[in-house]
């Protein structure tokens, strides 16, 4: 198979994601509400799959396999049963509360909704502002597993910045003209696409190596160690850690968080937190199972390279491995997508129309949101050319931010004493400590602060404690000013 071949494999499925997005923005109203959440109209089989494909990116569909690959199986216990249940469970807690007040009040973004509850347009911007500055890394997460899927497709012949570059110009244009409900039906066929390619590819790598029990022999000969539990990377420290920080951040994700929005009914919204933890152990089984037995293979992965494409390339036809990078671009396109939506929106809502032009026409609010979002893409993709560490590590980075909104944002979801003083504590002093941490291991002029303290427990376990603490602890001390109104989240579900 030709180098153009393979590459017309990947392109080819661009286009074919493109055309659907067309055909969604045909049918589209011209509204914010429309643009954003699809009308609030969104099914269970579509709502599952949208927010399945948005939370799979280059973290889960490369780097998890690559860890995988480097420390063991245990990987698989971490996102695929400790977070796929977890972040179910909070689906339900945050999310059906959400549900609830956005149906009544008509929100489109999480700062709009606390902005509202506490007659607060600061906090709206916090908010929104924390939430694109963690946006930021993640975006660029999936430009770096963009450009090094297809070195490794290619073998180089397509450079890094090439793949970063063609992801960042698709994701530019396709937010710019599909909106929601494009991104949600393309969503829905990048989930399935994903799910088959990733089954099949690790029945062909099985088969190839001779039978479940053979690949397994052969990883445990190779890396004994693979065949306890916990050890080397997986302290318990890490697994609970990474587990605790990666559930509440993606609860706190603006394009899963706007999800919480759009079910049509409570019923589509309950079924779909019911079977994301089957969904999410159908993926991650055979992919993290992937990285896992080519460590028992004779195949050498580069360096910065990821394993998928490598171990894949040796054992399946080239045409084959295309497809399935073509299915972890598809993971990355439908997360970049529903990034660059809900930042735009963000952007415009929570940001540019409160704090710089409140008389802004619906027009120029839209013409900002495009301008926005090609800007922001653009910097992610220079960035991107930097790789500032793995796509686990600046995955994490993202994660742990966000993280430390979720206990302020259940606190004022649920605990009407909750004052806005204290939100702005909870939310601004934590984001403060965790960003003088990030900043240190990155920027010379910062004194080096820990990520992990005591044996590998993530320090932003810890700041998650503290937004809690302050957010209580304020709002004991504070009294709720007048243009507080907690009767705004007084919601009753069935």
């Amino acid at each position: 198979m030709t180098l153009g071949l393979s590459l017309g494999v990947v392109v080819g499925y661009l286009v074919a994601a493109l055309a659907l997005g067309l055909v969604a923005y045909r049918v589209s109203e011209s509204t914010a509400e429309d643009y954003y959440l699809a009308n609030r109209s969104i099914g269970t089989l579509v709502l599952l799959f949208t927010t399945f494909a948005t939370l799979l990116s280059a973290f889960t569909f490369f780097g998890g396999p690559n860890l995988a690959y480097a420390a063991g199986p245990e990987w698989l216990i971490v996102m695929g049963t400790l977070d796929g249940v977890l972040f179910a469970v909070l689906w339900y807690v945050i999310g059906y509360k959400q549900w609830l007040i956005g149906a009544r009040n008509g929100y489109v973004t999480l700062g709009e909704m606390l902005g509202d509850r506490f007659g607060s347009t600061g906090l709206r911007a916090l908010v929104a502002g924390v939430s694109l500055l963690w946006l930021f890394p993640y975006v660029m997460l999936q430009q770096m597993g963009a450009g090094e899927a297809l070195v490794g497709l290619t073998d180089g012949a397509v450079p890094y910045w090439g793949g970063a570059a063609l992801i960042t110009a698709f994701m530019i244009l396709y937010v710019a003209v599909a909106g929601l409900r494009g991104v949600a039906w393309t969503d829905t066929l990048q989930g399935l696409f994903m799910l088959s390619v990733v089954w099949i590819a690790a029945a062909w790598l099985v088969s190839a190596l001779g039978g479940v029990g053979a690949a397994t022999e052969g990883m445990l000969a190779a890396r004994p160690e693979f065949g306890g539990f916990g050890g080397g990377t997986y302290t318990p420290g890490f697994i609970i850690s990474t587990a605790i920080t990666i559930a509440f951040g993606v609860t706190m994700f603006p394009q899963i968080n706007q999800r919480f929005f759009v079910a049509k009914s409570a019923a589509t919204l309950k079924r779909s937190f019911a079977l994301w933890p089957v969904l999410v152990l159908l993926l991650f089984l055979p992919a993290f199972m992937l990285g896992a037995w080519a460590a028992g293979t004779p195949v050498t992965v580069p360096e910065n390279a990821n394993v998928l494409p490598v171990v894949l390339g040796e054992y399946t036809p080239a045409w084959f491995t295309a497809l399935v990078i073509a299915g972890a671009m598809a993971a990355m396109m439908s997360s970049s997508d529903s990034m660059l939506l809900s930042g735009s929106s963000y952007f415009t809502r929570d940001l540019y129309r409160p704090v710089v032009n409140a008389d802004a026409s619906e027009r120029r609010e839209a013409w900002v949101a495009r301008v926005g979002v090609a800007g922001f893409a653009a910097l992610a993709f220079v960035a991107s050319l930097f790789r500032p560490g793995t796509l686990v590590e600046v995955g994490g980075t993202a994660f742990s931010g966000f993280a430390l909104l979720a206990l302020p944002v259940i606190c004022a979801l649920y605990w009407d004493r909750t004052t806005r003083t204290g939100m702005l504590a909870g939310v601004a002093v934590p984001q403060v400590a965790y960003l003088a941490v990030v900043l240190s291991a990155v920027v010379g002029a910062v004194p080096t602060l820990p990520r992990t303290v005591a044996g590998g427990w993530d320090v932003a376990l810890g700041l998650m404690a503290l937004s809690a603490v302050l957010t209580v602890g304020v709002s004991l001390l504070t009294a709720p000013t007048e243009e507080e109104d907690a009767s705004r989240f007084a919601v009753a579900g069935d």
